[in-house]
């Protein structure tokens, strides 16, 4: 191992070996945190990518694509109930290919496909049947793309083509959807299906469709659409008609200050109304065609006049020589001939004809009451009859087929009121103190944690300081153990400034006016390891001043 490799290693081993037994705890931790999180990360990342291979499966197709797969060696995963199947990203395409080589999936093949396994020996019959279910497959495959709608189903009834337009019947269709869990479909979601399946038959109306949910809800009937039950359709209708009404109060007497309620009854019968009706014409009849005949037979004196007049006995004329005469019956014959005229006009008539589809649903009847809080200044000035009126034709109500309007003035009780909006006071105040609370418990976290790391950067520094600096080698101070020092007469010759507080007696050495003093051996000890700082101060000063700036790092607390 190279020597810097070595000297790197020595000082991470000797700065690890200073840690206290909490900052070897801490550093454990933490390098087992670095740890787990790569070994995470590098498992995430050589994880492959999935991605959907087919959606929306059935059962049979599922277990067929999964044992291609099995067999080709390739990793899969199942969602949405074994619907979906997801493969590594790069196997997508590849096995899609030979999944459409296997025929697979097979249960979505329908619709015009169907067609295309007809023979040419297939009669009339087998043909309508194989179109409607094409059309029928077609229908379903289009819905179950919808969003929430799992599966569908579509049943058509086309009846047979009649030469006899007045016995013709319309064609029909029943559709039952399946949708996701917890999903609900929506009335626009509805009216699409119906409108979907009507438009895609020849003659068939949005009201011949029926659309049934899994649950046995009929979301749209056939004879009155999309337009749900006859409570639902009462229940719509109330809410729509008394929020115009609310709003309509609320604006004008303040809110607060009215309360409506609508009840209405719908008409749950469907039927056809015709009706025809004849106008004459202003400018006299107009005449289409017409003609006329006429026949005349006329009477003459002589021979070779035509002989007029009835037949005789034995159906024989009577002659026509004179002017007058009887008959073979005795009744008297003139002169005059025969003529008869005849004329035939066909005239235009106005005729108009009007059929008329009367769907379920309609109000048959409806009442509205209104009550008015007296105490209210707005209210106390309001006339009754104008709210009266307003409310009237703000609901469109019809005095003919019953429709009544109460408006009336009442105190109201304003106690649930005020609850609610003191227990609004209270929650509002208790959100805030939470609120400050969690502010103060997070600014305390956070100081606390800014205060830890404080603290664990100064002891990481000074003992890093610590480390960084060179031991003095006592060997050099014995050096001069074998010389003699004069010692100074005074003790503050001997004070060190690095040392503040603490002040060093030296006893006094003898001269020749004072008496003699014996030291024990450790004083002389003493006395001579100062003797040698001092001497090494004076060849060394600034080594001398780290040396005695280290001792003061060791004795002040951590």
């Amino acid at each position: 191992m190279p020597a810097a490799m070595q000297n790197t290693w020595g000082r991470i081993v000797a700065y690890v070996k200073g840690f206290s037994a909490a900052q070897r705890t801490i550093a454990l931790i933490g390098v087992a945190a670095l740890v787990l999180g790569g070994i995470a990360l590098a498992s995430w990342l050589g994880k492959a990518s999935y991605a959907p291979l087919f959606t929306g499966l059935a059962a049979a197709d599922a277990s067929s694509i999964t044992d291609q797969l099995t067999t080709d060696g390739v990793p899969y995963q199942l969602t949405d109930g074994g619907a979906t199947i997801l493969v590594p990203q790069d196997k997508v395409y590849s096995e899609r290919l030979k999944a459409a080589s296997n025929n697979l999936p097979s249960s979505n093949e329908g619709g015009y496909s169907l067609l295309d396994k007809m023979g040419v020996t297939s009669s009339e019959f087998q043909q309508d049947v194989t179109y409607k279910r094409a059309i029928e497959g077609e229908l379903a495959k289009t819905i179950s793309s919808m969003d929430g709608v799992k599966a569908a189903t579509v049943q058509l009834a086309i009846p047979e083509k009649t030469v006899f337009v007045a016995e013709e019947k319309d064609p029909t269709a029943s559709v039952f959807v399946a949708t996701e869990n917890g999903a609900q479909l929506t009335t626009d979601q509805v009216q699409s299906i119906v409108h979907l399946t009507s438009a895609a038959v020849e003659g068939m109306q949005p009201t011949d469709v029926s659309v049934v949910d899994q649950k046995g809800q009929t979301l749209s009937a056939v004879g009155t659409g999309a337009t749900g039950s006859g409570a639902d359709q009462a229940a719509d209708y109330d809410a729509s008609t008394r929020k115009k009404i609310q709003d309509l109060l609320d604006t004008t007497l303040g809110p607060g200050n009215a309360s409506v309620v609508v009840s209405a009854t719908m008409n749950q019968q469907s039927g056809t109304r015709t009706s025809e009706s004849f106008a004459q014409p202003t400018s006299g009849p107009v005449a289409l065609n017409e003609s006329s005949t006429t026949e005349q037979y006329g009477s003459g004196s002589g021979a070779g006049a035509g002989a007029t007049g009835v037949l005789g006995p034995d159906n024989i004329a009577v002659p026509n020589g004179t002017a007058g005469g009887t008959n073979a019956n005795g009744t008297a014959t003139g002169d005059d001939g025969y003529k008869n005229e005849s004329a035939t006009k066909n005239n235009a008539v106005d005729k108009t004809t009007e059929t008329t589809q009367i769907p379920a649903g309609g109000v048959e009847r409806q009442t509205i009451s209104v009550a008015l809080n007296s105490r209210a200044d707005s209210v106390q000035n309001a006339n009754l009859q104008s709210i009266n009126d307003l409310v009237s034709a703000a609901a469109g109500a019809d005095n003919t087929r019953g429709d009544q309007v109460r408006v009336a003035m009442m105190d109201f009780d304003d106690s649930a009121a005020k609850d609610a909006a003191k227990a609004l006071e209270e929650q509002q105040q208790t959100e805030q103190q939470q609120a400050m609370w969690s502010a103060i418990r997070t600014a305390g976290i956070v100081l606390a944690v800014l205060a830890a790391a404080i603290v664990l950067a100064i002891v990481l520094a000074r003992r890093a300081r610590r480390q960084s600096r060179e031991a003095v080698d006592v060997g050099e101070l014995d050096v001069f153990a074998g010389e003699t020092f004069e010692l100074p007469l005074g003790a503050d010759d001997l004070a060190i400034p690095a040392v503040e507080p603490e002040t060093v007696a030296l006893p006094t050495l003898p001269h020749d006016d004072a008496p003699t003093e014996v030291l024990t051996t450790d004083e002389i000890s003493a006395e001579r390891r100062r003797q040698e700082i001092s001497a090494l101060a004076e060849r060394d000063p600034k080594r001398t001043a780290d040396l005695l700036r280290g001792l003061l790092d060791d004795r002040s607390p951590v």
